[in-house]
This record gives C-alpha cells, sequence and structure tokens, in this order.
C-alpha cells in the first residue's frame, strides 16, 4: 500500500497535477453492485422485467420484476475482463461503470477499464439484441476500443461513459472522472464510436477545488431540458464516504449545463439531488431507469449497517418540482439478492 501511494504521489510531481484521482486503492470495488445501470423491458406476458448491470468481474447482470428482488443472469464476459483491454490495461482485474441503453434494435453496453487512480484508461462497447440470457437471439459482441486516455495523450480519465441519443438524433457519447472533469463527443449510431473528426468537448468541471472530484455523468431529455446528472467526491470509502449526486440542465444536449443558482457546471456548478445520511454512506453513480410505472434513480450506497456487502445497488422513485428539478424520494426497499 505505501509503494503505490508513493509511486502515485511521484506521478503528481511529474505530471504537474495538485491531486490526482483517488489517491490509494480501496477493498471491495468489484463486489456489491456498484455504478449500476438499468432499461426496463416486457416479457412475453406482458412483465415489465428490470435489467441492471453493474460493474464486476466480466460486468455483472442482475434482473428483477418489482425492483426489491434481484437474480443474477450471468455476467457480459465470461472473462473478468477481455483479452484486448487486459493488454491495454495490465493489472486490471474487472470491468467498471458500464452503461447500458436500447437503440436501433440493440442493447447498447459501455463498460470502462483501468486501475484505481490511474488515467491510462479505455472505454470499450459490446451490443446484444437480448437481456434475457434464454433468448436464441442473446449473444454478446464485444466491438471493442472506444475512446482512451493516458497522461502523455489527453487532460481526461476515460472511465464512466453514459450514451444520449438526443432530440435531434444526434448520437453522444459522455465519460470523465477528476482530472480536468467531463467530456463529450458525437459518435456513430452505426458503430458506437466517435464519428471521424468529432471534436472532444467539456461539459462540466470543478476547477474551483483541489480534488477536480466529479464524475460519473448521466444526460436525460425532460421537457425541453436535457440534465446532467454527475457524482461528486469521495465514493469509496464506506462508511467515511462524502460521495453524492448532483445536476444541472440545459436547452442543448451539449450545454452549457446550468445548476439551479444559474452557475455553469464547468464553472464547478451543480444543484443537490442526493447526499448521505445516517444510515446510507456515498450515493451515487446514478442512472435513470424509465418504466410504465415512472422514473426511478438507480445509484450505489454503503449501508452503514451492513458495510461488508459494499456499495449496494438502491432504487429510489424520481419526481420532478414545479419549476423542473428532479427530486427523490425513499428508497423502495432495502434490494435483495436471490441466488
Amino acid at each position: 500500500m505505501s509503494q503505490l501511494s508513493h509511486r502515485l504521489s511521484t506521478l503528481v510531481v511529474l505530471l504537474g497535477l495538485s491531486t490526482i484521482a483517488h489517491a490509494q486503492p480501496r477493498e471491495g470495488l468489484l463486489t456489491g453492485a456498484p455504478d449500476p445501470t438499468g432499461v426496463a423491458t416486457t416479457n412475453a406476458a406482458g412483465e415489465t422485467v428490470y435489467y441492471v448491470a453493474a460493474t464486476g468481474r466480466g460486468v455483472q447482470l442482475l434482473r428483477s420484476t418489482d425492483l426489491v428482488r434481484w437474480e443474477s443472469v450471468g455476467r457480459v464476459f465470461d472473462e473478468a475482463v477481455p483479452a484486448w483491454a487486459k493488454r491495454e490495461i495490465p493489472g486490471t482485474e474487472g470491468i467498471w461503470a458500464p452503461d447500458l441503453s436500447y437503440h436501433g434494435g440493440l442493447y447498447h453496453l459501455y463498460y470502462s477499464i483501468s486501475t484505481f487512480g490511474s488515467q491510462r484508461s479505455v472505454i470499450g462497447l459490446a451490443v446484444n439484441r437480448a437481456l434475457d440470457p434464454a433468448s436464441p437471439d442473446y449473444r454478446w459482441e464485444d466491438r471493442g476500443k472506444v475512446v482512451e486516455s493516458s497522461a502523455e495523450t489527453s487532460d481526461f480519465n476515460a472511465i464512466d461513459p453514459a450514451l444520449l441519443v438526443d432530440q435531434q438524433g444526434r448520437w453522444l457519447l459522455f465519460w470523465g472522472s477528476h482530472w480536468t472533469g467531463l467530456k463529450m463527443v458525437e459518435v456513430d449510431a452505426a458503430t458506437g464510436k466517435p464519428r471521424p473528426g468529432a471534436a472532444i468537448q467539456p461539459v462540466a468541471a470543478r476547477p474551483d477545488t483541489t480534488s477536480h472530484a466529479i464524475e460519473a455523468p448521466y444526460v436525460l431529455f425532460r421537457g425541453g431540458y436535457y440534465y446532467l446528472f454527475v457524482s461528486w467526491d469521495g465514493c469509496c470509502d464506506g462508511a467515511k464516504s462524502t460521495y453524492k449526486v448532483m445536476v444541472g440542465r440545459s436547452r442543448s444536449a451539449t450545454g452549457p449545463y446550468l445548476d439551479a443558482a444559474g452557475k455553469r457546471m464547468l464553472d464547478g456548478g451543480g444543484t443537490l439531488v442526493l447526499e448521505g445520511d445516517e444510515r446510507w454512506r456515498g450515493p451515487g453513480h446514478n442512472g435513470v431507469l424509465e418504466s410504465r410505472a415512472g422514473q426511478y434513480l438507480l445509484h450505489h450506497t454503503y449501508d452503514v449497517q451492513h458495510l461488508e456487502a459494499q456499495r449496494i445497488l438502491q432504487v429510489r422513485p424520481l419526481t420532478w418540482t414545479e419549476d423542473g428539478w428532479p427530486r427523490v424520494g425513499a428508497p423502495v426497499a432495502a434490494p435483495r439478492r436471490s441466488r
């Protein structure tokens, strides 16, 4: 542990950074249900079925019909990390922060490969026609690398992807963690990869803090606005975690995004959506689950009564204020995993 901290400190000096994202490794990064993302589907019986993808070895997949009882339905990859990504990011042991959405007849699953505290990262893409492993159409196709980062080539960290198809039909991929903040690029609908010549654009940052702790973008459209959800502060310190969900909005998917006070998210703005309390610590890295029953905020959190469970999945109803800002309710229930 101390040797790793020393190497990271040396890297900070060499790069001229005031701080590096995540100074030390954390236990349990790949257990629990961190960084959840989900979709709602309908089965042959007309029931709503919810699927969640989460950080883990091979990307873990969960399924539920009531948002309370969740069963494992396998993993996207048989191996902990695809072979191509393992070659590019030696030392990685699992896949972080997937993003699951459905467009053009395919489920798109973007995923992150990195090691804790490193800027050498890649985002990959896998697609599938079905999510039910019993379906004859169920087969994941890995399309490989989409975006990458390194200290020598970029000022961002290529993790935490999130895909948006905007009202003009543009496919936009958002990502980022710490460093100079969150980025966005237009991607080709056919490949899911950046369009030739497309420029990477900044969308949110925290330049007025020493840690620059912002990550996990998620964008949705509602009522004429695009809402950019992000997570601030410390994600992975158990009961000491300070993670929280913030939001801003814009009339354009490409920004600028402003908080409720009118401050740009590029300048550190953000309106609080969800933070920890006595029992739930470090809630964050959210997605939004849209279904016939309504909208739900998916996120992970630590339960101080069961810290050994690591970052668990939590589901909360998502509603909106009269002036158009998101509001979350109490957890649907304490999620239960069935075997």
